[in-house]
């Protein structure tokens, strides 16, 4: 590793290490990451890397599999089958082997690659690369004026280089020490090998200071246990924090660390982020979390109130009114109380930001809250409109501003705010009449095809495209399923349970059996990865050692267009087609209205909060014809009673599906139990199948089923065609029971079911 010289620093320049951060650095650094060089396992979940392919070898891997000692040794026996040579590879000593030499006669410098010193691999390539041994008739001692010296090494048999007191190996190694003075190197040359330097990390070159910050900052990552860092990275952003010559990594503005990363490299992109990342830490350990610390600040960090796991912020550093930049910190504090979404708030401080730069820009005058009155919001209306942004984005603008309006006179945060100061129903722009967003048909035959369906890259981004498409989940609640995320009613009927972010409540929609194994298989994966155990049922695959993140939005989007474009999917007109993950939403919607299904069993599928008064009167009617279904007796093809409690948990998702059943399935003597993802095998064989459900209401299409059997049978008999007759036996057997089960009633029950 090439030593480091840090740049020396002004201190005219440099600020001062603000106060109090040294005395918390001291008292939060533990002992195991105060060294100045720290090594880990090649396994370690952090700072580890692959480790080599050789059996019980504990170096990482660098090339081909290999860590780089184990590299070399398979180069320098003539790049042989890779997994022989694993199998028979012999693992690098605690102390470092003397170099072999060359294998041409009268040649004592250390063997290079193919057991050849360097300058005798050179001639064999220069004479057309024979074969070897035999070529090694070809190769010449080297003609040499002298002896060459031995090796400076103590016990080391090989030849030194020219110009050099030490043979070639223990040269590199020489290099990798940081070039000592060579006497006191051979004194220590057969001291037990140390891991390489990119497989530690080394602080030495930084200040005492910036010596602390980087331990603090190397322990942050190892507690998160967010993501991996090599070591390499970390000794790069040594590397770079010596040389811009600062005292403290809160010396720069994240803004500034980040310049020094325009259109870089990845690995370049990497060491910056690591650095931002340990100046938020020292902020936090400096400032402390919560809103004490959170709340004077004019841009805060969500993560620092536990309301996000990325480092998104609310800004106000753009209001420059500080009467309402006080009120919109005071309303955006109330509304991530109250649990609003943290995509509202960043909409909210959005829109108040656009307000108060057109209060500074176009109303001079407006000195306090008292002078917006309804005026300034007319002027504002005409301001909005001049904007390019659609009429939905302009509406979302305006209906903040109301509700923060409403909020200030609510909690009489100022009672100086005109009563005039609202905006009303003609305010809103109106809105253009918008399209349908359902899928065509034959864009989901492409879709649905299995063909297409297996070319997923990913078994987890497969099964969530099928939960989207069947049970009409929005992506976010699709990817933060929990594990154990499908529970059963009392008929054993699977449901997908999952929480509803946009309502802020758990849901439930019926599956097939089908879906319920994908999800089995996925939570065994899962399984295998984090035996542990995991929150979630799609984790991230990439900076997520405990498995707790789920996979974000983005990651899945990226995925889906890659497989669309390996689909070739296409529209009408043959051109490349692209969807949302949200229209295989509404395409769920459109088909089960088509399909007759009550609209307000579609809401409840979706979990929709509809105000229109039509979804109020079919829940109405829905209610109505719910309680009756309560009440009646509902016996299967055995003649067991099939029973559901009114007040469980699954009641409403039950009832959802039982509507389904009846709107989609619906029979002449009863309802069918499948669920309507699924489809049914059997052909006309109700009375057979126990998914068949039959209340008394059908009591009169049973009999008269019954009494048609009968003279099927007599008919059957004559004919002597047993095996229908037989058939249509086991049919009146079912039916018997039925009637039977079905007549058990008491008269009271009778009587409501005939009326």
């Amino acid at each position: 590793m090439t030593s480091i010289t840090p740049t020396p620093i002004n201190p005219a320049r440099s600020k001062p290490i603000p106060a109090g951060l040294r005395e918390k650095l001291l008292g939060a650094i533990r002992p195991e990451f105060r060294g100045d060089e720290v090594a880990f396992a090649v396994d370690d979940p952090i700072f580890g890397t692959t480790p080599c392919a050789v059996p019980g070898c504990s170096r990482a891997t660098r090339t081909q599999g290999l860590c780089g000692a184990h590299y070399q040794r398979w180069q320098y026996f003539g790049r042989p089958d890779m997994s022989e040579f694993v199998a028979t590879a012999r693992l690098i000593g605690q102390r470092p082997r003397m170099p072999a030499g060359c294998v041409v006669d009268s040649c004592n410098f250390a063997a290079s690659t193919r057991r050849l010193c360097h300058s005798h691999h050179y001639i064999w390539q220069q004479l057309g690369s024979p074969e070897l041994p035999a070529g090694l008739a070809l190769l010449k001692p080297l003609a040499l004026d002298k002896r060459p010296t031995d090796c400076l090494v103590d016990g080391c048999p090989r030849w030194a280089q020219p110009h050099s007191d030490l043979c070639r190996p223990h040269q590199a190694r020489w290099r990798e020490h940081d070039r000592p003075p060579v006497e006191e190197f051979a004194l220590t040359a057969n001291d037990p090998r140390p891991l390489p330097p990119g497989e530690r990390i080394i602080v030495t070159a930084l200040p005492a200071h910036l010596r602390q910050e980087m331990q603090y900052t190397l322990q942050c990552r190892r507690d998160e246990a967010a993501g991996k860092t090599a070591p390499a990275t970390v000794n790069a952003a040594v590397l770079l924090l010596a040389t811009v010559g600062v005292t403290s990594m809160l010396e720069r503005t994240e803004e500034q660390w980040r310049e020094l990363a325009p259109n870089r490299t990845t690995a370049r992109r990497d060491v910056i982020q690591l650095i931002i990342y340990g100046r938020r830490k020292l902020e936090t350990l400096l400032g402390g979390v919560g809103w004490e610390s959170e709340y004077p600040r004019d841009v805060w960090r969500l993560h620092n109130l536990g309301l996000s796991t990325t480092n998104a912020v609310l800004r106000f550093d753009g209001i420059p009114q500080p009467w309402l930049r006080e009120l919109a910190k005071r309303w955006l504090r109330w509304r991530l109380s109250t649990g609003s979404s943290k995509s509202t708030c960043l909409l909210s401080t959005r829109s108040l930001t656009h307000f108060a730069a057109f209060l500074a820009t176009h109303t001079p005058e407006v000195e306090r809250l008292a002078d917006v009155g309804r005026v300034v919001l007319e002027r504002y209306l005409a301001h909005l409109r001049l904007m390019t942004a659609s009429a939905q984005y302009q509406a979302s603008f305006i209906c903040a501003l109301n509700t923060f309006f409403t909020a200030v006179r609510q909690h009489r945060w100022d009672t100086s705010l005109p009563t005039e100061t609202l905006f009303f129903t003609g305010d809103y722009p109106k809105r253009p009449a918008m399209l349908p967003r359902a899928l065509a048909e034959h864009i989901m035959a492409q879709v649905e095809d299995p063909a297409n369906l297996d070319r997923w890259e990913h078994p987890a981004h497969q099964l969530t495209t099928l939960i989207l498409m069947r049970c009409g989940l929005r992506i976010t609640d699709a990817l933060k399923l929990a594990f154990d995320c499908v529970v059963r009613d009392s008929e054993n009927a699977p449901y997908l349970r999952y929480f509803n972010h946009k309502m802020k409540r758990e849901a439930l929609v019926p599956i097939d059996e089908e879906l319920e194994q994908l999800i089995s298989r996925q939570q065994q994966r899962v399984r295998q990865r984090w035996p542990g155990g995991v929150p979630v049922l799609f984790p991230r695959q990439m900076n997520n050692a405990d498995g707790t993140r789920p996979t974000g939005s983005a990651t899945y989007r990226a995925a889906l267009y890659r497989w669309l474009a390996c689909c070739d999917v296409r529209d009408e007109h043959g051109q490349p087609f692209h969807l949302t993950p949200h229209r295989w939403r509404h395409t769920l919607a459109t088909r089960l209205i088509n399909r007759d299904v009550p609209q307000e069993v579609v809401r409840r599928i979706l979990d929709h909060d509809s105000p229109q008064m039509t979804a109020h009167y079919a829940r109405l009617h829905d209610s109505t014809i719910r309680a009756h279904w309560e009440k009646a007796r509902k016996v299967n093809i055995s003649g067991d009673t099939v029973t559901l409690d009114p007040d469980g948990p699954l009641a409403e998702a039950t009832w959802a599906k039982h509507r389904l059943s009846r709107a989609t399935q619906a029979l002449p003597n009863g309802y069918c139990g499948l669920p309507i993802q699924q489809s049914c095998p059997h052909a006309n064989s109700c009375l057979t199948c126990p998914m068949f459900l039959t209340t008394a209401e059908f009591l009169p299409q049973h009999r008269h089923q019954r009494n048609e059997l009968l003279q099927i049978i007599s008919a059957a008999e004559a004919r002597g065609q047993q095996r229908l007759a037989e058939m249509n036996r086991t049919v009146v057997t079912n039916l018997d029971t039925i009637i039977a089960s079905l007549t058990e009633d008491s008269p009271d029950e009778g009587h409501s079911h005939a009326s």
